[in-house]
């Protein structure tokens, strides 16, 4: 087909032949002008010819917004005919073009060959035709239209003008359709409905539907501004209020900020009844002078209130393998404690909402018992606090006290829980066989008994709070040096874990693997610069410890290793191997006579049992927290009236086993072949 025709003629219903343009996003309505920026070259190659030729065009809307050369099946069935009014190219290069719809046209085929994108169309007549139903729904065009112009503040007069002056109903229907903000796939939909009845009542409704839409976001932005004028009185008031305040001498730069006060409120996940009591406060203090003395007391429960973890965190799954690979990198040997902390872990993995022992592990100073609870948090990813015991004896330390007093805080429980920053914390115990005595104070020991219990301290209360806090998702822990010292019923509420003392051989290993790194990263020393051999970590051990944690232990290598700190300080010449590359780190290796110069005489001598017997020589065996010591009970005669005389600190029981080996010997004398006199002419 020759693309080269004539322009085409004024009547409609003939076919012609017109260069097109295939739009992406945007449709075209006959009346409207519409600007548009020209991103294909093809498109500008047509456009330029379009305006020397001063032919029309057809924007017809692509059904594939990404094909540049589109066929019959991506343009929609109709589009519209436009006049270019002007094209022009920016300073950047872009090429720009206003185009203005003539009316419809029905796309009947492309033309192949031409020289620019063409279609043969078939022009659309448009339907002239007055009735009731056409007049009653272009009324109600115009009016919608009116209505919802009125809503826009910044609405240009002409638009209402140009609306009251159009009297066809379809030229109408056209252009309101053209100003509304509405998508293009419904603006192609009014521009296929020939139609004149169908396409008014298309517009009605999208006309309808944008003026509620407008209409409520109005009344939804004067609300907002109603709310934000009354809010910005209110600021405007409390500043004057401080003015005067301030002139007076009475201001309080500590006024509480009332609206962080609600919004820590709604966000810290409280229960009901504790959301309603702390709004009770926080109401009270709304209504309290700055000034009043109570204010300030007010105000710091509000903060505790607020800062508590309410809320349970996610819990992460218990991984009992890496529990073990936890414990098992961080501690030596103790395998019997490791499994009942395994064994435990399982249980609250295989059910978690079940309340498990209160786990107590007691044992001697240094031999790891905080650290296992460090262990077990780490396992487990929870967040670890420690509460110290020892010496407490006042029962508010763990309860809280009344608001009434002066300087009144809650308990070290709840303390605790908000350093951690949630609720499923684990918190140690720690010393509790060295809590106070009850007395006018009251018990703290008593008081502990709610805090382990399981069935209770799921509404602990606290007496600062004043209202319950949930404690049953809390793992506790305690240690203990020894049993004795612990009431009965708090006892009863714990499973005792018991942590021996450490062997000689054992010490070794864990010097090796713990405190030696330790304490040369705390005296700043490489891990390659010194080297504490065998014999001298053995000498530490027996000649200057005899405890049966590693603690004292740890504080003789520090000791050591610090005299090697001062000398690499003072730039001291350190020995290094002989086949020490130029640049290596200074070694030095410590030996039983550097221990001894730096830490004196050995301070403690092992005793050893005798090979053979000797007459009045027993050798006994004594228990130590160290694990046990060796005794020499000798005994000599010398001439006197028969006294026995015991030297030593002995105990009760040591002095009737003395007595009962004299009554033995006196009363086997004859059958062991001893003169009685001799009995009655010496002293034991």
């Amino acid at each position: 087909m020759d693309a080269s025709v004539k322009p085409i003629a004024s009547e409609a219903g003939v076919t012609e032949t017109l260069t097109f343009v295939g739009m992406t996003g945007a449709v075209l309505m006959p009346g409207m002008v519409m600007p548009f920026v020209i991103g294909r070259p093809i498109i500008a190659d047509s456009l330029q010819d379009a305006a020397r030729t001063e032919r029309h065009v057809v924007m017809v809307l692509q059904r594939e917004p990404f094909v540049d050369t589109p066929s019959l099946v991506d343009l929609h069935a109709v589009g519209t005919e436009a006049r270019l009014l002007r094209y022009f190219t920016d300073r950047d290069g872009s090429h720009n073009a206003v185009v203005q719809g003539v009316g419809r046209v029905r796309i009947e085929a492309i033309v192949d060959g031409a020289p620019h994108p063409t279609l043969v169309v078939e022009r659309i007549t448009e339907p002239d035709v007055h009735n009731a139903e056409i007049d009653a729904r272009m009324h109600q065009v115009r009016e919608c239209s009116l209505a919802m112009l009125a809503l826009i503040d910044q609405a240009p007069a002409e638009l209402s003008a140009q609306i009251h002056s159009i009297d066809a109903a379809g030229t109408l229907a056209d252009f309101v359709m053209g100003l509304l903000d509405t998508s293009f796939e419904e603006k192609q939909e009014v521009l296929e409905a020939v139609d004149l009845l169908q396409r008014l009542d298309l517009v009605i409704a999208r006309l309808t539907y944008r003026y509620q839409v407008l209409k409520l976001s109005r009344e939804i932005g004067l609300q907002t501004r109603q709310a934000m004028e009354g809010r910005n009185r209110e600021f405007m008031l409390r500043e004057q209020l401080k003015a005067i305040q301030k002139e007076l001498g009475e201001a309080d730069d500590s006024a509480p900020d009332f609206d962080d006060l609600k919004r820590k409120l709604e966000e810290c996940g409280m229960p009901d009844e504790v959301a309603a009591q702390t709004r009770r406060e926080l109401r009270r203090l709304e209504r309290m002078p700055d000034g009043a003395a109570e204010a300030g007391m007010v105000r710091t429960y509000l903060d505790w209130m607020t800062e508590l973890p309410w809320r349970l965190e996610a819990e992460q799954p218990v991984d009992i393998g890496g529990a073990r690979a936890i414990l098992n990198e961080d501690h030596y040997d103790l395998d019997k404690i490791k499994r009942r902390i395994l064994e435990y872990l399982a249980v609250r993995k295989l059910n978690p909402e079940g309340h498990g022992p209160i786990l107590c592990f007691v044992g001697p100073p240094g031999v790891g018992k905080t650290s296992l609870g460090q262990s077990i948090a780490r396992a487990i990813g929870r967040k670890f606090v420690r509460v110290s015991l020892g010496g407490v004896h006042d029962e508010a330390e763990i309860r809280g006290h009344r608001r009434t007093y002066v300087g009144a805080m809650p308990g070290n429980i709840i303390q605790s829980l908000k350093r951690a920053g949630e609720r499923n914390a684990v918190v140690m115990l720690d010393e509790i066989d060295k809590l106070g005595g009850g007395g006018f104070q009251g018990d703290p020991a008593s008081a502990l008994l709610e805090v382990l219990d399981p069935e209770q301290n799921g509404t602990f209360r606290d007496a600062y709070l004043g209202v319950p806090f949930d404690l049953s998702r809390v793992l506790f822990i305690a240690t203990a040096n020894v049993l004795d010292t612990i009431p009965g019923p708090l006892r009863d509420r714990m499973e005792v874990v018991r942590l021996s003392g450490y062997t000689a051989e054992e010490k070794v290993v864990i010097a090796r693997l713990h405190l030696i790194p330790r304490q040369l990263k705390r005296n700043g020393l490489p891990a390659a610069s010194v080297e504490l051999n065998d014999a001298a970590l053995n000498l530490l051990i027996d000649g200057y410890t005899r405890e049966a944690g590693v603690r004292n232990l740890e504080r003789e290598i520090g000791a050591v290793f610090r005299n090697v700190a001062v000398r690499v300080a003072e730039g001291a010449v350190i020995s290094q191997p002989a086949d020490a590359a130029a640049g290596a780190v200074p070694h030095t290796d410590i030996n039983p006579d550097d221990v001894s110069a730096v830490l004196g005489a050995p301070r403690f001598d092992a005793d050893m049992a005798q090979h053979g017997a000797t007459p009045g020589v027993a050798t006994g065996l004594a228990w130590t927290p160290v694990g046990g010591d060796i005794l020499f009970i000798e005994a000599s005669r010398v001439p006197g009236a028969g006294k026995m005389i015991l030297t030593g600190q002995l105990g009760d029981v040591m002095k009737e086993s003395v007595q009962a080996a004299m009554s033995l010997l006196k009363t086997r004398a004859m059958l062991m072949g001893i003169d009685a006199a001799l009995f009655a002419n010496n002293d034991v």
